[in-house]
């Protein structure tokens, strides 16, 4: 099953690098969608990976996860759930947490998931692996399929495919199928670092700190920063009319 999505012309199918089948490392359901659509429109037998224990705090792990579960599960993907090793993650992020984003802390983010992934697929069969992880603007292309090809390189007859999933439409395909899936819209890249700094930004702005489970693409927007605003404008009246 893939969208139907408006193409001035035909896109030639993708071709893996490497084997038969794919193992797709995913991040989310946004970034995977459409990656998603375009493999399966390709003919490509391909497996989702979920391993992100990144992602902070538990709340908002399972609303990513859960999405992502939901649509393998229209599309009849077989869907590898590992767990969330948080605590494995916090170990090895140590010493790196005030680093910036796309930094060395991003670098070692990556090498763990990308490793635990080129591992699943040794242990089952996959000669490629790859990650949505790259469909992101925000992220360095380059950075994460270093990390890609250095959990591969691990493995005889291993390989990281570097297909750029941006190209070719696919940023704009991205949104589109988010907003026909009203995907569950993340406003931080997932761990409590990300967080952190997101929220400082936030405040330094004058707006509240980033409420979990409210925003998803597609539907009409909830302006939750004005409803906060004015709750804490009225909070802070109450107060003052106690103090009198």
């Amino acid at each position: 099953m893939t969208h139907k999505t408006n193409r001035k012309k035909e896109i030639e199918p993708l071709v893996l690098p490497a084997g038969d089948k794919l193992l797709l490392h995913s991040c989310c359901a946004p970034c995977s969608g459409d990656v998603m659509n375009e493999l399966a429109r390709s003919g490509i037998d391909y497996t989702i990976l979920f391993y992100n224990p990144n992602i902070h705090p538990r709340k908002e792990y399972d609303l990513r996860k859960e999405e992502n579960m939901r649509y393998a599960e229209k599309l009849g993907v077989p869907f590898v759930d590992l767990d969330y090793d948080k605590d494995n993650w916090f170990t090895r992020i140590k010493g790196f947490e005030d680093e910036p984003e796309r930094g060395h802390r991003c670098t070692l983010c990556f090498d763990m998931r990308f490793e635990r992934t080129a591992l699943y697929g040794h242990e089952h069969g996959f000669s490629t692996i790859c990650s949505t992880l790259g469909t992101s603007r925000w992220k360095d292309f380059n950075q994460i399929n270093g990390s890609g090809e250095r959990a591969a390189a691990r493995y005889p007859d291993m390989v990281y495919w570097t297909h750029n999933w941006r190209k070719g439409g696919g940023s704009q395909r991205m949104l589109d199928v988010s907003k026909e899936e009203e995907f569950y819209q993340q406003e931080y890249c997932g761990c409590v670092y990300s967080l952190r700094d997101t929220n400082k930004h936030r405040m330094d702005q004058g707006r509240p700190p980033i409420r979990h489970g409210v925003k998803y693409y597609g539907k009409p927007e909830t302006d939750y920063e004005a409803q906060a605003m004015a709750e804490k404008a009225q909070q802070a009246g109450d107060t003052g009319q106690q103090d009198r």
